[in-house]
């Protein structure tokens, strides 16, 4: 019996070993890994340079907390603000803690507490991360929730503009909703949230824990779109499979926050922000990020030409791709699993598809020919 409290519908296998794309179960059987553990392992298991950089800070110094100058989170913060228009960064352990800190940050500066979030948006499943997603079935059974959060449908201009008064402190959206259904920003809402942010003076928190460090092919998803964010958080494939999380703001917002009005204790650990940087110098560099969008173009002219009688409508943006269908993907992923192709879920009628940074034309022309053998 397991000693573990029953918050995952796991699956029945426990993986062991990983290299590259590739991870093998407790049975010695190998699969394809399209998960990247849910978008965090950008650059693969087990990347060398990363094992080099966790081998090389763990025997130097681990943790210290941030009751001291801790030197490489200034350099990360440089090098994750360097051209944009962002000056500032906080680092903390996941996805959620970003959230929490974007959420914080923007009620602080405006003096306001009402912030505008979307249905079928996922922020986390922490107090205010989790109040901030519009999902039903994420708040059941933990009311009274935190307070002052309206979730709108998504991609709904008119719905924006009728919501919108002097109450509203920040708008909160994820440009591609991950666990919604790889649901994609139109740029007409885009263009629409940017021009009511700035003649509002309402704050743009733009969540990319998931689309964020190189997954749709540039460094940030919104910089695709016309979307300014003035909160960024970010996560998951920061570190490359060590956990850390963050936000970037501008130079505006630098005031808000004081000594004792945020803080954690393990966020931006000297192991955490090396490993982050190394992540951050390979996938940051504009090769790289092109090759990304040659991947993902090849993959989905791929996967349209595999489906071309209409068995799924495939869209998203980079490596973070959906197949949706019209039946209730859970079985499809099992098949597929058996099969030797690891897939996750995207809502309840979407596959997502989350390969490696760094997966190869071959590994994805593989992927192509099991999810045809199970589907086609």
């Amino acid at each position: 019996m397991s000693a573990l409290f029953n918050t995952y519908a796991r699956r029945p296998i426990a993986l062991v070993e990983g290299k590259g794309t590739i991870v093998k179960d407790q049975n010695g059987k190998e699969y394809l890994d399209f998960t990247s553990g849910i978008a965090v392992l950008s650059l693969g298991h087990a990347h060398p340079e990363l094992v080099k950089t966790i081998q090389e800070q763990s025997e130097k110094i681990w943790h210290t907390s941030n009751l001291y100058q801790i030197p490489g989170q200034e350099k990360l913060a440089q090098s994750l603000v360097k051209d944009t228009h962002f000056s500032y960064a906080f680092f903390c352990n996941s996805g959620a803690e970003a959230n929490e800190a974007a959420i914080k940050l923007a009620r602080k500066h405006t003096g306001k507490h009402h912030i505008i979030t979307f249905q079928q948006s996922f922020h986390g499943r922490t107090f205010g991360s989790m109040s901030a997603t519009g999902q039903g079935k994420i708040h059941n059974g933990f009311g009274p929730l935190v307070d002052k959060f309206t979730y709108l449908p998504f991609n709904d201009v008119d719905a924006l503009k009728s919501a919108i008064d002097d109450t509203v402190a920040a708008i909160m959206l994820e440009v591609i909703q991950g666990e919604g259904g790889v649901n994609a920003v139109t740029d007409e809402f885009a263009e629409a949230i940017q021009e009511i942010c700035s003649e509002n003076g309402i704050l743009l928190i733009i969540d990319e824990v998931q689309t964020g460090i190189g997954r749709t092919g540039t460094r940030f998803a919104f910089e695709q779109t016309p979307l300014k964010p003035d909160i960024v958080s970010i996560a998951k494939g920061l570190g490359g499979g060590f956990p850390i999380g963050g936000i970037l703001g501008t130079k505006e917002l630098f005031d808000t926050f004081s000594p004792g009005t945020h803080g954690t204790t393990f966020g931006g650990n000297p192991l955490a922000v090396a490993v982050a940087q190394k992540v951050i110098d390979i996938v940051f560099q504009q090769d790289f990020l092109d090759e990304v969008k040659k991947k993902s173009d090849y993959f989905v002219e791929k996967l349209k030409a595999a489906f071309h009688n209409g068995e799924f409508k495939v869209k998203g943006r980079g490596l973070l791709i959906g197949l949706e269908g019209e039946n209730e993907v859970a079985p499809a992923i099992s098949k597929l699993e058996e099969a030797g192709l690891l897939v996750c879920s995207a809502g309840t009628k979407v596959i997502r598809l989350l390969p490696p940074l760094t997966v190869s034309y071959e590994e994805i022309d593989q992927a192509i020919d099991i999810l045809k053998k199970v589907f086609v």
